[in-house]
């Protein structure tokens, strides 16, 4: 006689043996308990779970006479004769061979005439869903309305693919993968009775390589058994199966996780020697990072990873020994990097780039740290501020305002914050001029407003390079228009040309707001008073004009810094005081402190 594959040999024969599916189980044996079996049946599930299996078992306890509860004897005529596949009332039809409508015309010609020996003829077609569409459309009206002697089950592997009205004339049953504590218990049933002995590792090797399915580990198991004969190593299970031991895999997480790139590559060029399948080793790899992941976040691990006693303890151990952003970050940077390894020519190659790039991923400070520590430098070298701006006094030094935060600083010289050096120490009545609202002389390249003022050029440059100090200016017009702020933070690029500041967008949507005429002259103003340039706004759009703007919208703070700096009463305390016209500056929240009445901003916006 020949030999009898464990996957056959152990197949089971009742309910009680069947191997998980305990939802699927109870629901067929209350069925058959209360005789509210469904004409039509439909199994779905991975390979190997057992779907026709449990056809098999439901059509045994139909027919069978000696039944006791919802179990069928394995013992009478018909038991027997579906043991042996012999039975004539039990039809079993392969999906993928008998796939067209001639076929289902035969079978529905077939089950017109009454079972010979049973009380029932049981239709199962193995993966259904490779008929076609005119044999499912021959089948609709029999599985809707079967004669009363014939019971249908159906088998697939990808339930997606079969007619929603097939689906709805059918009882659904879809069949887990079989969880490893139980699949690995069953294997060792199946070990003890071929009176084998195999170690827990090699067990726990051949459960990963089933993945859930229960025939695909007893096909391992068969081709082990063979191999090693009365004892089962995980050494031997690793080389028959070419398979990369866990250790290995464990011990290359760490070395990347530990940073110790040379340690990594090292152990890969092992394994290449070794002849590992490149494709199953990314997967063991980056199922291993999921593992330390899981186990690092600190969720309930048992439930979310299917993995033997001995694993798991290892995985929260190196989870314990690095920081879970650590784990979270190369465990990213893999799988972005080893799907390419997977389809690459040279998939070595591929997977050494990924081993460098995870290494010095521990290396990259990030940018919320930078930002902290900038702002740590920047509070130790700047003296402590004062919010809020302060009325105009008669005398005394005026102190320095920060245009970036909109702020004054209180005891520093005017002008500390631009980086140029002091000026020269006044008298009270020259310091008293340093005023309502001008502080620091205009650029050199500026002319001064007509009249007596014009001609009158600054010693000092204040100008601001654009791009330079734009997240500064961005952050100034946040403290006065937030909306305004978060529209000039998406902008994609922004350069000084000529006497115009050009903002750069992607989308005409993102400048649309900005082009307003009101908005315009707001902008307008921030520029001038933050960069000390009489900037003109234009914003840019690829092919399209959309956000193009009238150019006359930024001229009028322009005019306006000219009218104040011509404005008599200024005029005559710089001629008094012998005093100069510092930056001016006509921005809504500078207005309230000259008296302004028209002011559109209200002061602080």
């Amino acid at each position: 006689m020949s030999y009898l594959v464990l996957a056959r040999k152990s197949r089971p024969r009742s309910f009680d043996e069947v191997v998980g599916q305990q939802a699927v189980v109870r629901t067929l044996r209350n069925a058959l308990t209360h005789d509210r079996v469904a004409h039509a049946m439909i199994f779905s599930g991975v390979r190997g779970v057992g779907k026709t299996t449990l056809a098999r078992i439901m059509a045994k306890a139909l027919n069978c006479k000696d039944r006791q509860g919802p179990e069928p004897c394995n013992r009478c005529r018909s038991c027997a004769e579906i043991n042996a596949g012999g039975s004539i009332d039990l039809v079993e039809i392969d999906g993928a061979s008998n796939r067209g409508i001639q076929e289902i015309r035969e079978l529905k010609e077939n089950i017109r005439f009454l079972p010979t020996a049973s009380p029932y003829k049981i239709i199962i077609i193995d993966e259904v869903h490779m008929l076609t569409t005119e044999a499912f459309n021959a089948l609709l009206k029999t599985l809707e309305e079967p004669p009363d002697h014939v019971y249908f089950m159906f088998a697939t592997t990808e339930l997606h693919k079969v007619p929603v009205t097939i689906l709805s004339r059918c009882q659904r049953y879809e069949l887990k993968r079989v969880p490893g504590r139980e699949l690995a218990a069953h294997f060792q049933a199946v070990a003890d009775l071929e009176k084998v002995a195999v170690e827990p590792a090699a067990l726990g090797l051949i459960v990963r390589e089933a993945g859930g399915s229960v025939r695909d580990g007893l096909s391992l198991l068969d081709q082990v058994f063979s191999y090693c004969g009365s004892t089962v190593t995980a050494r031997d299970v690793t080389e028959i199966l070419g398979l990369v031991s866990h250790q290995a895999v464990a011990e290359i997480a760490e070395a990347l996780l530990a940073g110790k790139l040379d340690e990594a590559m090292d152990r890969l060029d092992k394994l290449y020697e070794y002849g590992m399948d490149v494709k199953r080793f990314i997967n063991d790899l980056l199922s291993w990072f999921r593992s330390l992941v899981v186990c690092g976040i600190g969720t309930d691990s048992e439930k979310l990873l299917d993995l033997p006693d001995e694993l798991l303890a290892a995985a929260r151990e190196c989870a314990g020994r690095h920081p879970a952003q650590a784990i979270m970050l190369v465990f990213n940077i893999l799988m972005e990097q080893l799907d390419k390894a997977s389809f690459s020519s040279n998939s070595r190659f591929a997977l050494e780039m990924a081993f460098i790039k995870a290494v010095q991923a521990a290396e990259v400070i990030p940018v919320t740290d930078i930002l902290g520590r900038l702002d740590r430098i920047i509070a130790e070298v700047t003296p402590s501020a004062a919010g809020g701006e302060e009325d105009p006094e008669p005398a005394g030094p005026r102190p320095a305002t920060d245009p970036a935060a909109g702020r004054e600083v209180q005891g520093a010289e005017p002008g500390a914050l631009y980086g140029r050096p002091p000026a020269p120490e006044k008298s009270a009545g020259q310091a008293a001029v340093q005023d309502v609202d001008a502080h620091r002389p205009p650029s050199s390249r500026e002319q001064e407003a007509e009249g007596g003022a014009a001609g009158r050029e600054s010693g000092e440059s204040l100008r601001r390079s654009v791009r330079q100090h734009w997240n500064e200016f961005v952050e100034y017009v946040r403290d006065r228009k937030p909306w305004m702020a978060s529209a000039l933070q998406i902008a994609a690029n922004v350069r000084h040309e000529d006497e115009e500041l050009v903002i750069h967008y992607a989308d005409p949507v993102q400048c649309r707001l900005l082009k307003n005429r009101e908005n315009i002259k707001l902008l307008t103003e921030f520029a001038l008073d933050f960069f000390q340039e009489n900037f003109r706004i234009r914003f840019e759009v690829p092919d399209s004009n959309a956000c193009e703007i009238d150019p006359d919208n930024g001229k009028s703070p322009l005019q306006e810094r000219q009218a104040l700096a011509n404005d008599a009463l200024v005029l005559t305390a710089v001629d008094i005081f012998n005093g100069e016209v510092g930056d001016i500056r006509v921005g809504p929240r500078f207005r309230k402190a000259t008296g302004d009445s028209q002011d559109d901003g209200g002061g602080e916006p």
